[in-house]
């Protein structure tokens, strides 16, 4: 056997062994977070935008980790039932109704995951027993 035969193969077995020794807990993150950025493209980046810089004076940006985490709770009421009324982000006042999208607990924790891990946020993984529980206090 060559040399170069054995680092590959070497190589291999150690990227298999790196891969196999991942955490539940990092491999839950990596599932929703892909997930959460495929809904996201779907139902979301059209008024938020590609970057969640959100849309001037009418749609406001998803990079605010201050309001994502004082509004953590609400959150998936938000996306599960729309969300009407004056909200104030970054000292900017935004008033335009957001539409309700219709989506299962797990979708609405993939694409906060995506939301609350992209943009310059930095909120882990939020799991499907965490929406469901903001879900049975929407009002």
């Amino acid at each position: 056997m060559s040399w170069k035969l054995i680092a590959s193969l070497f190589a291999f077995v150690a990227i298999l062994f790196a891969a196999a020794c991942q955490s539940d807990e990092n491999l839950d993150f990596k599932r929703y977070y892909s997930s959460g950025a495929l809904i996201y493209q779907q139902h979301c980046q059209n008024c938020h935008g590609t970057n969640g810089e959100g849309l001037s004076a009418l749609i406001p940006p998803l990079s605010d980790s201050t309001y994502l985490r004082k509004n953590f709770s609400s959150l998936p009421c938000y996306v599960k039932n729309g969300l009407k009324g004056p909200i104030n982000i970054k000292g900017k006042t935004f008033d335009d109704a957001m539409p309700a999208i219709d989506l299962s607990p797990v979708e609405i924790a993939q694409v906060l995951t995506y939301v609350g891990n992209s943009f310059g946020n930095k909120l882990n993984t939020i799991d499907e027993q965490a929406v469901q529980k903001s879900l049975a206090t929407c009002k």
